[in-house]
């Protein structure tokens, strides 16, 4: 009987002889193959629904959470925003190829550095079966193969996602190995994956922190670490209570479940009473449960029964849900120092009408993204003009922040000569 090891590295080698044929590909190529993928997915959504609807189920059984069954969950309008992703990455242009630098040495030799594809991505990610489309898409537009290797919760809608992905790329002559499913439960086809040195180029896993870190101690494969989100939005003592209500609302209701949204909040003292008042009883009537530091509850007292007793680990918690850390802070310094503390480098916010606090803050916090009166959540490659993301990386080498087309390339130099040795 053949083992998991020879399953994973059958379908690796398909993938890395894809990568070759992949790099050489044309705009015109892919942009056509990625019309016949988001084609095939509207012809196949009875198919791909029924399919999620397996893995629902069974989430449900398993007592998964509401935020767990919505990162879970396609619904014919998602397929249908997946489709329009497709789409809009089509029309960016095709990073491959591109010429970043150029220059001629004094003995004549012309060099030129140009955009090149990874080859083989590992993807290795948690419940959203949408990342089964957003990278395999990614990856085809930046001339990569692709192995994705999910959460087996969602092992029904990414097989059946995948499915259709590599008939359209058939259907286009483009090679179908190109994108491969790991649809294996045992864990150690993720060992398998980051380890395959020769085989794989890069594992991107996107997830929470178990999954990231196990992934970062166990790989020889490079890494591009994406990160979870321990966001923060800061009300300084300059705030308008209009802006500050909109912001710190938004950031932790509209989709608390995803790495953008926020999880602390921290208010300056001095920043007018009755403001804080209302902006914590409007957080309390979106359904938010706050967990406040003692100096957050002596000055409301008349909500502290509302109000939970915030423990020394929910300054480093990314919730993924309507629960919101929230603490009074003396100064901007102090602001700064528990986000430097606590922050996993995401995304952080000031929302001020002073411009001297706001430029402090935005040059004295690390993080891949820094906000001035402006919500968090918009941290993500679509917002940012990159069209779809394969994930947001927190580290500082190749890529950070939102990880759009480029960040799926390395490069290479083209030297040209008449003759020279050295």
């Amino acid at each position: 009987m053949e083992s998991l090891k020879e399953k994973v590295y059958a379908q690796l080698s398909l993938a890395k002889q894809a990568s070759r044929q992949m790099a050489l590909l044309t705009r015109t190529e892919k942009d056509r193959a990625l019309a016949a993928i988001g084609e095939k997915l509207l012809a196949d959504e009875k198919t791909i629904l029924a399919a999620n609807e397996l893995d629902i189920a069974k989430a449900e059984v398993d007592g998964q959470p509401a935020s767990y069954l919505d990162r879970l969950r396609l619904t014919p309008a998602r397929v249908h925003n997946l489709v329009e992703s497709l789409a809009s990455l089509a029309a960016l242009d095709d990073p491959v190829g591109q010429k970043m630098d150029s220059w001629t040495q004094p003995n004549g030799l012309v060099i030129e550095q140009i955009r090149v594809p990874l080859g083989v991505i590992g993807m290795v990610y948690e419940a959203r079966p949408n990342v089964t489309v957003d990278a395999a898409a990614i990856a085809l537009k930046t001339g990569n193969a692709i192995v994705l290797r999910g959460s087996h919760s969602a092992v029904n809608s990414n097989v059946a996602l995948a499915r259709s992905i590599r008939e359209a790329l058939a259907a286009t002559e483009l090679p179908e190995a190109a994108v491969q499913y790991l649809p294996f439960a045992e864990h150690a086809s993720v060992d398998l994956l980051c380890t395959a040195n020769g085989l794989v180029d890069v594992i991107i896993p996107r997830g929470g922190a178990g999954l990231i870190q196990r992934v970062l101690q166990l790989s020889s494969v490079p890494v591009l670490e994406t990160g979870v989100g321990n966001c923060h939005i800061y009300i300084d003592q300059a705030a308008r209570y209009d802006m500050a209500e909109a912001i710190a609302v938004n950031a932790k209701t509209s989709r608390p479940a995803v790495c953008n949204a926020a999880e602390t909040l921290l208010l300056h003292r001095n920043w007018p009473h009755d403001y804080q008042r209302a902006l914590l009883q409007k957080l309390l009537d979106q359904g938010v449960e706050l967990r406040v530091c003692a100096k957050t509850r002596e000055a409301h007292h008349e909500l502290a029964s509302l109000l939970r007793e915030a423990q020394a680990a929910d300054w480093d918690t990314e919730y993924s849900a309507l629960i919101l850390a929230v603490r009074t802070v003396d100064s901007l310094a102090e602001a700064i120092e528990h986000i430097t503390a606590h922050s996993s480098g995401h995304s952080e916010a000031i929302v001020t009408e002073d411009d001297t606090a706001a430029n402090q803050f935005l040059a004295a916090v690390d993080a891949t993204a820094v906000y001035h009166n402006a919500s968090t959540r918009f941290t993500d490659g679509g917002e940012f003009g990159f069209g779809a993301e394969i994930g947001i990386s927190t580290q500082k080498l190749h890529a950070r922040g939102p990880m759009g087309l480029p960040a799926l390339t390395s490069y290479k130099y083209v030297v040209r000569g008449t003759g020279q040795i050295r």
